[in-house]
């Protein structure tokens, strides 16, 4: 969304409040790691069917962001190897448009199902899934034609499917699809009573004094050895922030982390490997440092970190680590959240939020 300069128009044409899409993608498995490429036998494709509701600039964050779309979205995706199996997922997601609402931009994040995960006995080839409920997101950057003939539009463009159970049971290699898709849409009756309202000029100031976050993150996950077992993780963040813009804000803070799965990690290494000289009482915590950016939208906010570890005294998942996540503020001082922090291509925890922002 930073990318792109949103283009906003004063728009007086009455429009349907819902519409639905439905969309064919065809594609490929991203060779991410080595581990899969056994599993890439073929080009994935699906359909993904969506029921979106639009704004209309009722409130101040829709004509801020160009009158975008929610919804709710359904993708089936068939990974064309046996091993993989197929997916079906469901997701929320928000379109936001550009280019006077011709380039849609739409992100998506749900749960998926697949159909034939991980076993030791029966699908020892599928190290991508070790279970078969997980989280995914995905994105769309379509061009789109909305009503061109009795409400019906076309829409084309590229997909972008990630699907991962983000480390909570082992294996976790992950997929990510790379689509092209074509589809049509429809728009519902229209409202002659409803409009678009246009921006007005900004007069608030959203400048703040220095805020100051504390937030507690919790998840399970399980260690790269298969069959070690799912083990609680926690983690506290105090970090401050500085909000610039009606959209922007940045932070600067410390990360306090106890992954219990790494404690018994360390203690397996110790008796399994005796050659490497581990030491099985060896700290497990650790204490990071990162920088970060918060996209505010409405009582939803979108946040991206970038962290060193400053005290890791046992190496494992390599030093710098990335966290992205959504916020939800309840009220004012209170948000909960859900976010993935990971050390590059690899996850390591789902981590569900709850902080105060003072």
């Amino acid at each position: 969304m930073l990318l792109f300069p949103v283009l906003l128009f004063a728009q007086n044409k009455a429009e349907g409040n819902y519409t639905v899409d439905a969309s064919y993608f065809y594609g490929n498995i991203i060779p991410h790691r080595k581990s899969i490429q056994h599993l890439i036998t073929g080009h994935p494709e699906g359909v993904i069917i969506s029921f979106n509701r639009k704004t209309f600039g009722k409130k101040e964050w829709e004509r801020v962001y160009n009158y975008p779309d929610w919804g709710f979205s359904f993708q089936y995706e068939d990974m064309k190897n046996q091993s993989l199996g197929e997916m079906y997922g469901l997701y929320g997601h928000y379109n936001f448009y550009f280019f006077k609402r011709h380039l849609l931009f739409r992100i998506g994040q749900g749960v998926a199902y697949n159909t034939n995960p991980y076993d030791k006995e029966t699908n020892f080839r599928n190290y991508a899934y070790g279970a078969s409920v997980m989280p995914s997101t995905y994105f769309m950057l379509n061009y789109n034609h909305a009503d061109i003939w009795q409400g019906i539009g076309i829409q084309a463009g590229l997909s972008f499917i990630h699907h991962s159970n983000a480390s909570m049971k082992a294996p976790n290699t992950s997929t990510n699809t790379f689509a092209v898709n074509v589809g049509l849409n429809y728009t519902f009756s229209r409202d002659e009573s409803i409009a678009y309202i246009p921006l007005q000029k900004d007069t608030v100031d959203y400048k703040e004094p220095v805020r100051y976050n504390i937030a507690f993150r919790g998840g399970v996950n399980e260690s790269d050895v298969i069959g070690s077992g799912q083990y609680p993780y926690y983690a506290l963040s105090v970090y401050a922030d500085k909000r610039f813009t009606r959209k922007s804000a940045f932070q600067l803070g410390v990360d306090f982390f106890w992954p219990k799965y790494l404690e018994e990690y360390i203690k397996y290494k110790a008796v399994a490997y005796p050659e490497e000289n581990v030491d099985g009482t060896t700290d497990y915590r650790k204490i990071g440092a990162f920088v970060g950016y918060e996209l505010f939208i409405n009582k939803l906010s979108v946040e991206a970190q970038a962290g060193v570890y400053v005290y890791e005294p046992f190496k494992y998942t390599g030093s710098l680590y990335q966290r992205v996540g959504m916020k939800y503020y309840i009220s004012k001082p209170i948000f909960t959240g859900v976010a993935l922090k990971t050390h590059g291509a690899k996850a390591e925890v789902l981590e569900f939020t709850i902080g105060a922002r003072l």
